[in-house]
């Protein structure tokens, strides 16, 4: 059976339905690639196989072995179909032969065409390239027109450029030259206003020196004299009668508030009024016997049972007292702070009875104190809301004492702590105490010879809340302690006396401590202007101390002006940064307006014109120029907010500098002109006459002054609270006494 096209329908959906092609197909596929030895067997393990699997899953190449079977892709179509003439073919001989007879005749047509148009030449060939050329010549004057109308474009876009540019810059020179008028005018009337008002100060001050000359010509025997003595000369006054109980009770608070408790003790035994009055709850929230001095232990515990309820606040710092007394603590329920440092009677047992009867204490302070191993037991036992410990200088308990504080409920709460001194703990150490206070925020560590990089890393590695670190007198410490600090959010970090911190710590600093605002790198000789370059970028930073940080010079110091971190400068301290010049602090009064205090000590190579800059910063309040070569008219003009001045050793100093401070400087509250041999009593009577305010008076080494400055003192500065005057060989020691009497308050 050739064919199958003239079978009958029935025949032929039979073959379709049966898979009658595929099976031969996949049967002959096997046969063709496989040869087998025998092909009846063959064919009817294959049969059986085909009958498994099902007609749906048959394909062609089924009965080959998977390791015979060809590495060619599939046809999607079969010639078994035209074979058994199932392929229902439409196209007959007769069409095929016409479809080839019309295919033929196109192709000749279409290359009979294009041949005539090349081989038979045109009758007309010269117009058309005479029009060809025509439409040549038009196209290239238009391409030629396109060009020249760009170029001149462009020349008239850039002739009005210039002409904007042109007028801009004449607009900006008159604008300038009209400022330049305008300031100049100004700046003349400012100078003859600031003029006028510097005459009229000083007419008005000579007004009140004479009046106060006037005032201090008193007969001799009225005036305080060494034969005299204040307490005389209060009882000769008459006495003025006064209720104090009279007043509201927030007046009376604020003023036994300044009270120590001996002064408290004995005001309450004046009467029966005073009494009431220092019965007052709040007066005895806080009780501190450090200022006092010879108090009886009976005196003591007794205040404590009176007023156990009420105490919040008890400070034993430093003193004697027997063991018992501090048991009587214990007493104080409510107690929150408790500071016992120095106190060499503390022991062991008394913190027992302390920790078991004040479990509310939130700030605890042992510095300096015998406690052992015990007392480190006892935290966390007893005290589960401290927040606040210093251990400092306690040096008899050891790496066990610290691993104790994680032992029940711990001293998770733990947010300050202060290990200064304690130079017996190890690295196993700082792993116990960052085992047990993983929530410090303030860790202070000074004094510690043994501190190293690994004991930072161990702290930092559990503690990451750690926001303020002081590392002084630790000189092992290097970049690498800076660096693992990076993990943690500073905002305040302070190393001192450390030669091994480098500029590389600084390197990403805004990276690693966006957030900080407090750099002390006191005594670290090993930075340099490159530090101050990194720190510019510093948007948080508010003080900043390079103390004795001896390569500073003025290219970092304006780097870092530059940076944003000038904007909010607050404090600024460059004591003995002695390459500083006039152009960095100029740089500094320009950019730094929220600048409140100034060191600039021992900078020798500072000039008059640095000191006029810096007394153009109205928001100074006090500034340090010690050890500089400034002279008498170089500052203070126009620094009318001043509170504290320091121009001490500077020799070339004399009356002048003191009276422009008192004739502008009304408010100061300290002044320190020690080492200034060349200023006299007249100064000092000036400045006393106008200075009313003044607290704090460093005048050592002033070797002109006599016993004359003390009376005007006395008379003009009733606020005067601390004089120093050592050196000063020409006041007596009579005057002394008389100055710094009972009744006086001054302290030398």
């Amino acid at each position: 059976m050739a064919s199958l096209r003239s079978a009958t329908p029935k025949l032929r959906n039979y073959f379709r339905d049966n898979y009658i092609p595929q099976i031969c197909e996949a049967l002959l596929c096997g046969l063709l690639v496989t040869c087998p030895e025998d092909p009846l067997r063959y064919l009817e393990h294959m049969i059986i196989v085909i009958i498994q699997n099902g007609l749906e899953n048959l394909l062609w190449d089924m009965c080959i072995d998977p390791s015979l079977k060809p590495k060619i892709r599939r046809l999607s179509e079969t010639y078994l179909e035209q074979l058994f003439g199932l392929d229902d073919q439409l196209v007959t001989p007769e069409l095929m032969i016409k479809a080839c007879t019309f295919y033929t005749g196109r192709l000749v047509k279409n290359h009979f065409g294009g041949w005539r148009e090349v081989a038979i030449p045109r009758a007309n060939q010269e117009a058309i390239l005479a029009e060809k050329m025509d439409r040549a010549i038009t196209h290239d004057n238009f391409r030629c027109q396109k060009v020249f109308f760009y170029h001149w474009l462009s020349y008239v876009i850039t002739c009005r450029e210039r002409l904007i540019v042109s007028l801009l810059r004449l607009r900006q020179m008159f604008c300038v030259q009209r400022q330049k008028i305008i300031l100049a005018k100004w700046k003349e009337k400012a100078r003859h206003k600031s003029k006028t008002r510097e005459d009229e100060l000083i007419l008005k001050h000579e007004l009140q020196l004479r009046k106060w000359k006037l005032k201090s010509k008193v007969p001799e025997e009225k005036l305080l004299s060494p034969e005299r003595s204040s307490s005389d000369t209060a009882a000769a006054a008459a006495p003025v009668e006064f209720d104090v109980s009279a007043l509201p009770e927030q007046a009376i608070m604020q003023i036994f508030l300044y009270l120590s408790f001996r002064d408290t003790i004995m005001c309450g035994q004046v009467n029966r009024s005073w009494m009431a009055m220092t019965q007052r709850g709040f007066l005895w929230n806080a009780i501190d016997f450090s200022t006092t001095k010879n108090i009886a232990d009976k005196c003591v515990v007794s205040t404590l049972q009176r007023w156990r309820l009420t105490v919040l606040r008890l400070n034993f710092r430093g003193c004697l007292f027997r063991t018992k007394t501090l048991k009587a603590v214990s007493h104080c329920k409510n107690l929150q702070e408790l500071n016992v440092s120095d106190c060499q009677s503390l022991t062991d047992e008394s913190m027992r009875h302390i920790s078991e009867g004040c479990p509310g204490v939130l700030y605890l302070n042992l510095s300096n104190t015998t406690i052992t191993n015990r007392t480190m037991r006892l935290l966390p036992r007893y005290f589960h809301n401290l927040q606040n410990l210093s251990l400092a200088y306690c040096r008899k308990f050891t790496d066990k004492g610290l691993q104790y504080l994680n032992l029940g409920n711990g001293c998770h709460k733990l947010i300050y702590l202060d290990l200064s001194g304690c130079t017996q703990i190890s690295v196993q150490g700082f792993r116990n105490i960052a085992s047990s206070c993983t929530g410090i925020m303030h860790l202070t560590i000074n004094d510690m010879p043994t501190l190293t990089d690994n004991c930072v890393k161990v702290l930092v590695e559990k503690c990451p809340r750690i926001s303020t670190v002081v590392f002084i007198g630790s000189p092992h410490l290097s970049d690498c302690a800076f660096k693992a600090l990076s993990s943690c959010n500073l905002k305040k970090i302070r190393f001192e006396g450390n030669k091994r911190i480098t500029d590389a710590c600084f390197k990403y600093i805004d990276k690693n401590y966006p957030g900080i605002n407090h750099i002390y790198m006191v005594d670290c000789k090993a930075l340099t202007d490159s530090s101050l370059k990194s720190m510019s970028v510093l948007k948080q930073l508010t003080v900043l101390n390079l103390t004795n940080c001896v390569r500073i010079s003025d290219i970092g110091l304006r780097q870092f002006l530059d940076g944003p971190a000038s904007v909010r400068i607050r404090e600024l301290n460059l004591t003995n940064c002695s390459l500083l010049g006039d152009a960095s602090i100029v740089r500094l009064s320009e950019r730094c307006p929220n600048l409140h205090y100034l060191s600039l000590r021992n900078c020798e190579h500072l000039t008059d014109l640095a000191i006029e800059c810096i007394s153009g910063m109205l928001s100074l309040v006090s500034v340090d120029l010690s050890g500089t070569l400034i002279s008498n008219e170089a500052y203070c003009k126009t620094s009318l907010f001043l509170e504290h001045l320091d121009i001490s050793y500077c020799r070339q100093l004399s009356d002048d500098i003191i009276k422009t401070v008192a004739i502008f400087c009304t408010h100061i509250t300290s002044l320190n002109i020690a080492g200034c041999p060349k200023i006299t009593d007249g100064g000092l009577e000036t400045l006393s006459a106008k200075c009313h305010y003044l607290h704090i008076l460093d005048i050592s080494g002033c070797i002109l002054l006599t016993d004359q400055i003390l009376q005007d003192l006395q008379m003009g500065c009733k606020q005067l609270r601390i004089l120093k005057m050592r050196f000063c060989r020409s006041i007596s020691v009579s005057s002394q006494d008389v100055l710094c009497g009972p009744a006086s308050g001054v302290q030398l």
